[in-house]
């Protein structure tokens, strides 16, 4: 969650999300029109692409130094890409290919999956820990878990009775999230053993199109974003552990009555009240729209980013403590020349209560990024910096411009491959 990519109907666009105030453009590339798919390999110069004008077609490039690493073609569209360290997963409406990252070398193809036409599967970010999940039935909401590492099937997750329509891991790959196509039941599983450990309500009176679901980087929030004007962020805990005895009121007498009618109700009734509500929510000022959520820390507080299909971004402050409604600070434009546009409305705005989210919200000076720790127009990596070796990798992947991405040695040809060395 340190920097954002965006495909856009003249090329695509990398911008450094290290600043509130501030968008910066790491990159830009008109080079290719009509670009649906854009992955960048965290903060690296690895950027993998895919074009309308070629929508069969991955392309692999080191954006700085403007050279093309490789590019494969497959036997139908191309719907989705995920990466790590470790590997690089191409989904295909009916099969899914994975690739090791230090050569390209295709090593696993997985066929007749069930019919999958919005390219829905997650990787584990965590390389060390490469599961990926995909719908494991077209019919049902079954999650099939593949080990990306070991290359074998890990587990079928039964999480809901309908459709999946969203899945996201957790940053060390140790937990999953689902959704459904009716959006109302967010549920979260430990990795590998599929056992359910949350269950979140998103709401009960519409149906409706879960687009994006992300933990934050520490595992303790979940945020869900749909087609409807509001997003919702859950927390990870128990809260029959963890909140205090509370007040003799009307609504905590309920709460108890309620609580203890569960031990004679079926699982399935008395599971949907233990249910949690959301910790935070926000209102976007559009609805209807395609977007993705990010759960991020910026300028070391945390934040939540909103990126809508119209080209803006939206961040907001999230307070840890009291949750409760996200307080929009900026609004950025993205497919103009990348510079913030100011968010007029939060001056007009009355003093607000001095809650940690206000008081937040009306800081008027910024750290500059230049004397951030950790900073470089990379979006936060630092030059030179090398990833640890893991069992399964043949070496390290170092991030600094000369040595960041191994060369290609071997490119294999024919179907998926049709693999072209530049």
């Amino acid at each position: 969650c340190s920097s954002l990519a965006i495909g856009t109907t003249t090329g695509y666009g990398l911008f450094s999300l290290s600043s509130v105030e501030q968008l910066d453009q790491v990159h830009k590339s008109n080079e290719i029109p009509d670009v649906y798919i854009v992955e960048r390999l965290f903060s690296s110069s690895l950027v993998v692409v895919v074009s309308h004008a070629k929508p069969q077609q991955m392309n692999v490039y080191h954006f700085k130094k403007g050279t093309e690493i490789c590019n494969y073609s497959y036997s139908s569209n191309i719907l989705s890409i995920r990466l790590n360290r470790q590997r690089l997963v191409v989904c295909l409406e009916e099969s899914i290919y994975i690739h090791n990252i230090k050569d390209m070398k295709l090593l696993k193809t997985i066929l007749d999956t069930p019919p999958n036409t919005t390219g829905l599967c997650a990787l584990s970010i965590n390389h060390a820990n490469s599961y990926l999940a995909y719908p494991g039935s077209a019919t049902s909401g079954e999650i099939a878990l593949y080990d990306g590492n070991t290359l074998k099937t890990a587990c079928t997750i039964p999480a809901h009775d309908g459709p999946l329509a969203a899945l996201a891991f957790n940053s060390t790959g140790s937990k999953l999230a689902s959704a459904s196509e009716k959006g109302t039941v967010i549920r979260v599983f430990s990795i590998p053993g599929g056992q359910k450990l949350y269950e979140f309500r998103r709401g009960m009176k519409r149906y409706v199109n879960i687009s994006s679901l992300v933990f934050s980087m520490d595992s303790q929030f979940l945020c869900a974003s749909s087609n409807t004007e509001t997003v919702h962020i859950f927390k990870l805990e128990h809260l029959t552990d963890s909140r205090p005895e509370e007040p003799p009121t009307w609504s905590g007498y309920m709460g108890k009555m309620f609580q203890a009618a569960t031990n004679y109700l079926p699982a399935q009734v008395s599971g949907m009240m233990n249910q949690d509500r959301a910790f935070a929510t926000v209102r976007l000022n559009v609805s209807g729209q395609r977007n993705i959520c990010a759960l991020s820390t910026i300028q070391k507080l945390p934040r939540l980013l909103v990126t809508t299909s119209d080209g803006h971004l939206y961040i907001y402050n999230l307070d840890p403590q009291d949750g409760g409604e996200c307080v929009l600070i900026k609004k950025h434009s993205l497919l103009g020349s990348g510079k913030m546009e100011e968010n007029k409305e939060n001056d007009l705005q009355p003093p607000l209560p001095q809650s940690y989210a206000a008081t937040v919200a009306r800081q008027s000076t910024v750290p500059s990024t230049s004397t951030m720790p950790g900073y470089s127009e990379d979006g936060g990596a630092l030059r030179g910096e090398v990833i640890p070796e893991h069992e399964f990798a043949t070496g390290p992947v170092c991030l600094d411009d000369e040595n960041e991405f191994p060369p290609i040695i071997l490119c294999r040809g024919g179907q998926p491959g049709k693999a072209k060395r530049s």
